[in-house]
């Protein structure tokens, strides 16, 4: 009898010794998943004034978000991310004037979950902002406050499934299939190709539709370090579709003169063209200064828009006008 309960005791002891191992083991591994959950997001605001013009006459440059008149709202972004050992999901939601332009409903930025399939390989699969342009939806992520000509006409988010590979340690290829460009669900049946191939921060970006909506797009992407202090950014694409589309080129050089300030300029040459309208052009000069105190940045932008072959603008005077030129200041603070 002392002998079974002997085994008994010993069975039990190894029993506990195990259930006390695992909940350890799962104690680890629930406080190692709270660190790899993480919030960050963004707020932002500005004033602006015309002047070219009287801020009584409602006129803006014609690109993206960044276009109000006295004072007004960007922003609040919110992103929740969450990363397993191989998975992970991504929920961006946005709320304000800036967000509502450019993701056209349901506050979400980003909805997606993703696999790394391999150290080299990585599925995605949901709604993400685009991979094309130089500029992002984010005021965080841009130097200038106010958007190019060049990220106002192509797509801002996609939905669907994209493939990233990692050739080497400088050479990487994307490729995607999914809805057509900004639309959340395909009542359509049509659906779009992209592909991005980078090689040391530069990329060749591609997009395909059949003249669904954008039609076709190339795009570069690129930015080299002059210096440690200066930095030239550039952009060029161009877009067709049955016809219409656009073409331009960008360059964004930026200058640090302190650890907390950095004066950026942006000049863009933009046409386009469609059955309506004949072609047309315009250049863009945006100077931005940008000065960080801790997590908030104050930018003040100068910017002045000249169109070479139209007058969509109105002058001071009342008077129809080529150019249309503005002051605005802009506070961002990101978490």
């Amino acid at each position: 009898m002392k002998t079974i309960l002997n085994r008994v005791n010993i069975r039990v002891l190894f029993f506990s010794v195990m259930l006390f191992a695992s909940l350890s083991s799962y104690s680890q591994e629930e406080n190692a998943n709270e660190k790899k959950l993480s919030l960050s997001g963004s707020v932002d605001a500005y004033y602006q004034a015309n002047l070219s013009a009287s801020d009584d006459i409602e006129q803006s440059f014609g690109t993206s978000f960044a276009n109000g008149l006295g004072f007004a709202l960007g922003m609040a972004n919110i992103v929740a991310a969450y990363e397993g050992e191989k998975t992970g999901i991504v929920a961006d939601v946005v709320f304000g004037p800036r967000g509502d332009d450019a993701i056209g409903g349901f506050n979400i930025n980003q909805l997606y979950a993703y696999i790394n399939v391999s150290e080299n390989t990585k599925l995605t699969f949901g709604r993400f902002n685009t991979y094309l342009g130089y500029e992002v939806i984010s005021p965080v992520g841009n130097f200038n406050y106010s958007t190019s000509y060049l990220f106002s006409s192509g797509p801002f988010s996609h939905v669907g499934l994209k493939a990233d590979f990692s050739l080497s340690e400088d050479l990487s290829l994307m490729l995607a299939v999914m809805n057509v460009t900004d639309v959340n669900s395909n009542l359509t049946g049509a659906y779009s190709l992209g592909a991005q191939l980078g090689y040391a921060g530069q990329f060749l970006n591609f997009y395909y539709d059949n003249g669904e909506a954008l039609g076709f797009e190339a795009d570069y992407t690129g930015g080299f370090d002059i210096s440690d202090s200066f930095f030239l950014g550039i952009n060029a694409a161009i877009a067709d579709n049955d016809g219409e589309g656009f073409s331009g080129a960008a360059l964004y050089p930026q200058i640090g003169l302190s650890d907390d300030f950095t004066l950026g300029f942006r000049g863009e040459y933009f046409s386009t063209k469609s059955d309506i309208v004949d072609e047309s052009s315009v250049f863009a000069a945006t100077i931005t200064g940008s000065y960080t105190v801790e997590n908030l940045t104050i930018k003040p932008e100068l910017r002045l828009d000249t169109w070479g072959d139209a007058t969509p603008y109105v002058d001071s005077d009342g008077v129809l006008t080529d150019k249309l030129s503005s002051f605005l200041i802009a506070a961002i603070y990101y978490f």
